[in-house]
């Protein structure tokens, strides 16, 4: 069973802008655990690589944002311990600091704003995640949320569907509200996860 959302974490984190020198992130579900930890500028350097040169539309932007994200989630994984976390959160608990997509959503949320700040995001704004319910008897399931600045359109920006250190799957909000999973992601491919598809 994935671990009830700590609210009072989950909205000081988000009212609290991230900084390179000290930023939080959660883990052990729900954000029942979480960390103070900063970034050097080389690790940082790693990140503005990906959007070197600066990405010339939105599109292209995204692509940079999705491998960003998994750029950051391996390297805070290895200051943190959840570098072994796995896709998914269902028989996943004996993996030590797994997180759940409250967890996801909220450190992908953390990875834009600073990647914002730092003037690689031009195209989109950041937006509160968003919640889903994958069927109508399914478990809830969260995700950060990107808006196209040209068209308004809205983008999921889910981090859970694949291990610890993979880019971001960045779709429409309308296609990850209907319950999408990509065909390649362990959920659907490992046995144990096959009677739970959603969190």
């Amino acid at each position: 069973m994935p671990a009830q959302a700590d609210l009072k974490d989950i909205y000081r984190i988000y009212h609290s802008p991230p900084a390179l020198q000290a930023f939080e992130i959660c883990h052990g579900g729900g954000c029942v655990q979480s960390d103070v930890l900063s970034l050097s500028p080389a690790e940082w350097d790693n990140v503005e690589q990906l959007f070197t040169p600066l990405p010339a539309t939105a599109e292209a932007e995204r692509e940079a944002i999705a491998k960003a994200i998994g750029l950051l989630e391996d390297i805070v994984g290895t200051k943190i311990g959840t570098a072994a976390d796995r896709a998914g959160t269902f028989n996943n608990s004996e993996y030590l600091h797994q997180q759940d997509c409250n967890d996801e959503a909220i450190n992908s949320t953390t990875y834009l704003r600073l990647m914002q700040q730092a003037g690689l995001i031009r195209y989109h704004d950041i937006l509160d995640t968003r919640t889903r319910k994958f069927f109508l008897t399914g478990w809830p399931h969260t995700a950060a949320v990107i808006r196209e600045q040209a068209n308004q359109a809205e983008y999921a920006v889910d981090s859970w569907f694949y291990d610890n250190g993979y880019p971001a799957t960045i779709i429409p909000m309308a296609t990850w509200k209907d319950g999408y999973i990509p065909t390649d992601s362990p959920i659907l491919q490992r046995p144990q996860q096959k009677e739970a598809t959603a969190e």
